[in-house]
């Protein structure tokens, strides 16, 4: 392409030496776990918006998958900003909500009646305008890949601990939608967003473990379901669907995986951005692989070792003080390939540091399951 600006490309630092298959044991990720946990709330939880709760649903993953209760500290957090009060006003305020369903079963059932507020919004504020497929909006005339996990997913939390399910339909409704939109119809990866109608084929690494993550919950919650007469028809039809998009991600990303383990901020190799590792997506992505294989049939084994070189490569980029280094900044649609360049390492990023936690919690719970590093 004429005009490339490969400058950043060219200055991009090798990728970390991936943690090694021997420190993969359940003391040591506790360890790291509570480094990264404790780092972040040294550094506080300023606000009830999206980095909050990418950060508070990903310690809630690991306590689960270290089988302990839910932290004080988050219930603390909540009953304070319940205190303060919550508004809403866009659909990343809504990304907190997937935390507060789960922290509701620890004595605070009234967070469900918080996240009904915010499902309310979702389904009826005029703020919240939908593109013609019917995908919640980011902004008027922009679908984004955040959505999937930031609104949506904590729709399904709700319809599941309420048995609404409805409220779990529409958490499947918005992920088809945003596929439709977003996932390229031939190499089966997802754009950010799209603009004006548009979608622009930037395949954004943290994007697409954002969308990742978002179908593995749906396929969890649906599985969680009590046997009965199995899901309504509607939901194993979008549970399906749901199946078949991640199963052909995945497998994309996997096929498109470095040798070190870590996606560039454009997954697809862009020049460009070529080398300029995002830790919090290759986090996120390595979650997703790892849980996925519980859910989707016939995912194939080369997700799994995708999931794992992920994992390794991510937690590389873990310092000393618990901070996931290498971390993308907050980051709006870019127009143009390169605007996906910028990595903060002068700052903690909360998303970055909740990343983590859900790599952390999806290694232990494969090891639980008897899976073996690789």
């Amino acid at each position: 392409m004429v005009g490339e600006d490969l400058t950043s490309a060219g200055l991009a630092a090798a990728p970390a030496p991936a943690v090694p298959v021997e420190a993969l044991t359940v003391t040591q990720l506790a360890a790291l776990g509570d480094r990264i946990a404790n780092r972040t709330w040294a550094a506080g939880l300023p606000c009830w918006f999206w980095g909050e709760g990418v950060y508070l649903l990903g310690e809630l993953r690991l306590a689960q998958a270290l089988g302990r209760p839910c932290p004080a500290r988050i219930l603390d957090w909540f009953d304070a900003q319940v205190r303060a009060g919550v508004r809403v006003e866009h659909v990343n305020d809504l990304a907190p909500g997937t935390a507060a369903v789960l922290a509701a079963d620890a004595g605070r059932p009234s967070y469900l009646g918080l996240v009904r507020a915010l499902a309310t919004w979702a389904m009826s504020d005029s703020l919240a305008s939908r593109a013609p497929g019917g995908a919640l909006e980011h902004w008027p005339g922009a679908v984004w890949a955040d959505t999937t996990l930031m609104a949506a997913v904590p729709l399904g939390h709700l319809g599941a601990a309420t048995g609404d399910r409805a409220l779990l339909i529409e958490c499947g409704r918005q992920l088809v939608a945003h596929a439709e939109t977003l996932q390229h119809p031939r190499t089966a990866l997802y754009a950010h967003g799209s603009h004006r109608g548009e979608t622009l084929w930037c395949y954004w690494a943290r994007g697409n473990a954002w969308a990742a993550l978002a179908g593995v919950e749906f396929l969890e919650l649906v599985a969680s379901l009590p046997a009965g007469n199995g899901p309504a028809p509607d939901l194993s039809d979008l549970a399906e669907e749901i199946a078949d998009a991640l199963r052909r991600q995945l497998r994309a990303l996997a096929a498109c995986q470095p040798s070190h383990g870590a996606w560039d901020v454009l997954v697809d190799g862009w020049p460009e951005t070529a080398g300029i590792v995002d830790a919090s997506a290759v986090a996120g992505i390595a979650a997703a692989a790892l849980r996925a294989a519980q859910v989707v049939p016939d995912l194939g084994d080369e997700v799994t070792t995708a999931g794992w070189r992920a994992a390794r490569a991510a937690l590389s980029f873990v310092a000393d003080d618990g901070t996931l280094t290498r971390t993308s900044a907050g980051t709006v649609l870019q127009l143009v390939p390169f605007g996906y360049s910028v990595i903060r390492d002068d700052r903690l990023q909360l998303w970055g540091q909740g990343l983590a936690l859900h790599a952390v919690a999806a290694v232990l719970d494969a090891l639980s399951r008897g899976e073996w590093p690789r």
